[in-house]
């Protein structure tokens, strides 16, 4: 196969990963006019349009769907063939990464991220959506690079390295007329309650222990994330269970006062996974490694699911 032929592939397989002819180009570092004669070139080859403009971007056709599995091993298997790995320079690179992440994480690591790739990597930009049900099939599709938060239901196939741990704490109003210095578990009992529904960030547990053991809180409002929650509990007399991290980040913004838990509820890992298919890739592979340098604590060797 020509060297053409395979800048070929790898414009098929990034327009199908970006949905984005401009986008794709920036990621291979061609000019888009390659990228969209060679569109053209592909589209003739097979016979069909390969991918559509709709309101989503260049979304694949059912031929390209059928297609794409193969297009990624026939590149993979040209790539096993060269003796040198490909080395990625952050200080050169227009690389956009997708992201799936909490918005605790978002709170918590996306600042100290972003701050690190001003520095290292200045044109490499982020594209941040939240971890949700359909996180594992976009990380196996390529759509996105890398998934940070707890996510337990992993099937084989994919990667895990554990950033670091959390436990969750009590935050009150600093006025609360009721609650000082501690909580009890009558206090936990009687008082009305804040429950934050979002995905990935360990939060099933508190449900679960809870109901294992027989506490059954007052819950009094139901929130789809955390971005409002400190400020609600700040100037209200609700009470909410949250990660620590997230705690420390905003108790500089908030009144409030971070309370250890009278009921014990067990700590969580915050990870990173990513599938196989991009293991070796080497952008993949760099931002891990940063994620790894700028929030590992302790042993953060990867493991696969199993």
């Amino acid at each position: 196969m020509s060297r053409f032929d395979i800048e070929l592939l790898f414009i098929f397989d990034e327009i199908y990963k970006s949905r984005n002819v401009t986008r794709a180009a920036e990621n291979l570092g061609l000019p888009q006019s390659t990228v969209s004669i060679g569109l053209g070139k592909l589209r003739t080859h097979f016979g069909d349009r390969l991918f559509a403009r709709t309101s989503k971007g260049m979304e694949p056709t059912p031929r390209a769907q059928n297609a794409v599995q193969d297009v990624r091993a026939a590149i993979a298997a040209w790539q096993h063939a060269l003796a040198d790995q490909p080395v990625f320079d952050p200080a050169a690179s227009t690389r956009e990464f997708a992201i799936c992440m909490t918005d605790i994480s978002e709170i918590v690591l996306l600042p100290t991220l972003l701050n690190y790739l001003q520095q290292i990597g200045p044109r490499i930009t982020l594209d941040v959506s939240k971890i949700a049900t359909d996180t594992p099939a976009r990380l196996e599709g390529g759509e996105v690079d890398l998934a940070v938060g707890f996510m337990p239901h992993l099937e084989s196939g994919f990667y895990q390295q554990k950033l670091f741990d959390q436990h969750f704490v009590c935050l009150v109003a600093s006025s609360h007329p009721r609650i000082r210095d501690t909580i009890t578990v009558e206090q936990f009992l009687g008082e009305g309650h804040i429950e934050v529904k979002s995905s990935g960030t360990g939060h099933s547990i508190v449900e679960k222990v809870l109901a294992a053991a027989g506490v059954q809180r007052r819950i009094v409002l139901k929130l789809p994330s955390f971005l409002g929650v400190s400020r609600i509990v700040a100037e209200t007399e609700y009470i909410v269970t949250v990660p620590y991290r997230y705690a420390l980040q905003m108790r500089d913004h908030e009144a409030f006062r971070i309370l250890p838990l009278p009921v014990a509820l067990p700590s969580f890992s915050v990870k990173q996974h990513w599938h196989e298919r991009y293991h070796e890739d080497a952008s993949n592979r760099w931002l891990r490694q940063t994620m790894a340098q700028l929030f590992a604590a302790g042993d953060g060797t990867a493991l696969p699911f199993e």
